[in-house]
């Protein structure tokens, strides 16, 4: 209740009464680790009081600016801005160790801050892999009971019990899955729906995606999934229904947890549209493809490039109509190993990229003096 100042101060107060009050009734820790701050207001602050009490060393991992994401909502010179701004300079520098995930932020971090940080870039865990045949056909069937777009496209004209999807298809006999001839390319897109991502222009460029077929182009029905949940989904929902394609289908599905690094392993081509506040942070749902060897098309912002190499894992767009464009040029060869879809899909499985833990143990524990 209140005017909405007031309402965000005493959340903040209520939060670090709750937090500090969890942290001092742990066992005594030789680290915190405040990991992907923001949300770093209490956080920051809180943390480092509990360090003082317990004798903790205090590691921050940046993963952005709290201040540049409320800046989207506010403006960059709001007061809460500006206050979020001094507050996450000052209590970062109190901290003992600072991680980060570009380049571009650590000189960030040093330029404005003063603060010293390691990249420590973000990597995929072990259960982002390609999708064996056999898991795409099961997780297609499922998806087919409640998304229209995962049945088959002819779904009247075959036996209702038949073991098949828009996709792929078992043999009877054999047993074997294959894939159905003149299937849909499958195209991903997941999202929080929020302020940093705009979803129009990946609808624009379906739309002109759909104006080449009509024109004659050789490309196949695409089947777009995008999920994910946030404050925007209803709008951009509303948006889709207004379009009435006929070699398209969008799907929005909620995942459960376990079928959504399936799904990245089984589609054909990512879009990511994430767009940093700060232009210094790298989007997480890319690093998941590419550890399911999943080419990408990307949006472009500063420091895009120390993940999306462009031509060789991917490529990097700058608005609808070059989206667009990609998708055309991607998907003329879709029926063929060949291409620029194919190999890109081999550069991302000779990288041979390290794994979370792995770079865990290679970058943070020498800063820690392997002492734990």
């Amino acid at each position: 209740v209140g005017p909405k100042l007031f309402q965000y101060v005493l959340k903040v107060l209520v939060q670090s009464v709750q937090l500090l009050y969890t942290l001092l009734r742990i066992d005594q820790p030789s680290y915190i680790l405040l990991q992907q701050n923001p949300p770093g207001l209490p956080t920051i602050a809180v943390a480092w009081v509990a360090g003082l009490w317990w004798g903790s060393k205090l590691i921050v991992d940046w993963h952005n600016y709290g201040y540049t994401i409320m800046s989207l909502s506010h403006g960059r010179n709001h007061p809460l801005v500006l206050i979020a701004k001094w507050y996450e300079k000052l209590f970062g520098r109190l901290s003992d160790y600072n991680l980060c995930v570009t380049d571009a932020m650590k000189k960030d971090l040093w330029v404005n801050f003063k603060i010293k940080a390691v990249t420590l870039y973000d990597k995929p865990a072990s259960y982002f892999k390609e999708t064996p045949l056999d898991l795409q056909h099961n997780l297609y069937m499922k998806l087919a009971k409640d998304y229209e777009p995962f049945q088959p496209r002819y779904y009247r004209a075959v036996n209702a019990s038949a073991d098949r999807s828009a996709f792929t298809e078992r043999d009877g006999k054999s047993g074997n899955v294959v894939k159905t001839r003149g299937r849909p390319a499958l195209l991903i897109s997941s999202t929080s729906w929020t302020e940093d991502e705009d979803f129009s222009v990946l609808l624009r460029a379906l739309e002109d995606y759909e104006r080449f077929i009509k024109e004659g182009a050789k490309l196949p029905a695409l089947v777009c999934v995008i999920t994910g949940k946030g404050p925007l989904k209803d709008y951009y929902k509303g948006l889709i229904q207004k379009l009435h394609f006929k070699h398209i289908q969008i799907c929005t599905p909620w995942l459960e947890a376990e079928d959504y690094p399936l799904l990245l392993g089984s589609a054909d081509l990512g879009v990511c549209l994430h767009k940093s506040s700060s232009g210094l942070d790298l989007p997480m749902k890319v690093v998941d493809m590419f550890g399911c060897c999943l080419p990408v098309c990307a949006i472009h912002f500063e420091c895009l490039h120390e993940l999306v190499k462009h031509n060789e894992n991917g490529l990097i767009f700058r608005d609808s109509k070059e989206l667009a464009e990609q998708l055309k040029m991607l998907f003329l060869d879709f029926a063929t190993l060949e291409g620029k879809l194919h190999s890109f899909r081999e550069n991302l499985r000779a990288c041979q990229q390290l794994r979370w833990d792995q770079s865990w143990d290679q970058i943070v524990l020498p800063l820690l003096g392997n002492k734990e």
